[in-house]
């Protein structure tokens, strides 16, 4: 779940991470050799992170108490609006409320799993290749790059469940659920709604992720197979990227509309298109179908709770909805470039979808997108819920 900072002051300190979790280890999955420096990247986000709201050590601790609070009392909501028997044992994930810096930290440890096998492949197929790279960058460069990267993000995310970074031999089995407690602090206050209330309308859409996993404990896997197959389809074009990107220049520079000297019509282009061959746009939209699901799975929960639960979540959900217009031109442009609007609307399609498909079917009916990878829905299905709908026989 994704906010913007205003305020400036003090960060909130992560309270110490639970017995036999290491936060410093930085995994690569399989030993795979790594063209990123994560140590240097977690540092550089620390050191660049902007700070977060001044609070006393007394309001520290009450928030992270309540942070805590709010994450116990939302499972049950969860479990009773989505129906999934998953949220009755959450035992094999942790939940910890953590500062920008703890949050960098874990998504460099997240990210070296995820870039494992594209490395190990990049490593077993082309050795000089990254051998050459790795000579000529260390990981230095990338490692900066990351960290600053991960110092603007960490001041936007109000939470976060991360199911990778337990395949590195980080935290728990089932994965870590992140509250960023200065993100979500600072969102109340420029709301000025009620802490309580936010904070559990907050937890509500975080939780939902962790039983997401937990119903499907299979989505773990998928997911990294699915982002390790279009790394690798990159990494195997890497060669001829050069031709690919003169070809895209050309075709973007071409008029549009009419014919060119052999009378072929121009074609309306995109540079992403260009530079994607057929099996990696499969892998991309069936990666953004999934993204756009479990999102707008999440904010259909949270918004599923009425004045009963949360007493002020009309204001809420008004006030939060309406923070966009608020932006300045440069939250707005870095928003662009890493893709946060485009994440805005994964939870906008995906929540048309679960509301257009719960109420045709119902939540049963729809909690059948947790029993296998098949009956996740495409990206054709999320835009058109009639469609998966009737491939799954409802």
């Amino acid at each position: 779940m994704e906010s913007n900072e205003r305020s400036r002051p003090t960060p909130v300190p992560a309270p110490s991470a639970p017995a036999g979790q290491n936060t410093d280890a930085h995994p690569s999955a399989g030993g795979a050799p790594s063209l990123v420096n994560w140590d240097l990247a977690a540092s550089t986000a620390a050191a660049m992170v902007a700070p977060g709201p001044k609070m006393s050590a007394r309001e520290i601790r009450d928030a992270v108490a309540d942070l805590r609070a709010a994450a116990d009392a939302s499972v049950a909501h969860v479990h009773r609006i989505t129906g999934l028997d998953a949220a009755r044992d959450l035992r094999d994930s942790d939940v910890l409320i953590v500062d920008r810096a703890s949050w960098a930290r874990a998504n460099s440890q997240s990210f070296s799993v995820l870039m494992g096998p594209a490395l190990q492949h990049l490593a077993e197929t082309r050795p000089e290749q990254l051998a050459a790279a790795n000579t000529a960058l260390g990981g230095t460069m990338t490692g900066a790059q990351l960290g600053t990267i991960l110092a603007f993000l960490s001041s936007k995310v109000l939470g976060q469940y991360d199911p990778f970074a337990a395949l590195g031999g980080v935290g728990k089995p089932g994965g870590r659920l992140l509250l960023v407690a200065p993100n979500i602090v600072t969102l109340e206050r420029e709301l000025n709604v009620e802490p309580a209330d936010f904070r559990l309308w907050v937890c509500l859409h975080e939780q939902t992720h962790r039983v997401q996993f937990a119903a499907a404990p299979w989505l773990r896997g998928h997911m990294l197979e699915q982002i390790s197959q279009l790394s690798n389809g990159m990494m195997d074009k890497a060669q001829t990227i050069s031709e690919r990107l003169g070809s895209a220049v050309k075709a973007l520079a071409a008029p549009k509309g009419g014919v060119d000297a052999d009378g072929v019509p121009h074609k309306s282009v995109d540079l992403l298109s260009l530079l994607q061959d057929p099996e990696d746009k499969e892998r991309l939209s069936h990666l953004t179908a999934v993204m756009s699901l479990l999102e707008g799975h999440a904010n259909v929960v949270m918004d599923a709770v009425d004045a009963s639960i949360v007493p002020s979540v009309k204001t809420i959900r008004q006030r939060f909805n309406n923070r966009g217009a608020k932006r300045t031109w440069i939250d707005r442009f870095f928003r662009q470039i890493m893709g946060l609007d485009a994440k805005m609307r994964q939870y906008s399609d995906g929540a048309r979808f679960v509301r257009a498909v719960t109420d045709s079917v119902g939540m049963e009916g729809f909690n059948r997108v947790w029993e296998r990878p098949e009956n996740l829905p495409t990206e054709a299905e999320i835009h058109s819920a009639d469609l998966w709908i009737a491939r799954m026989g409802l």
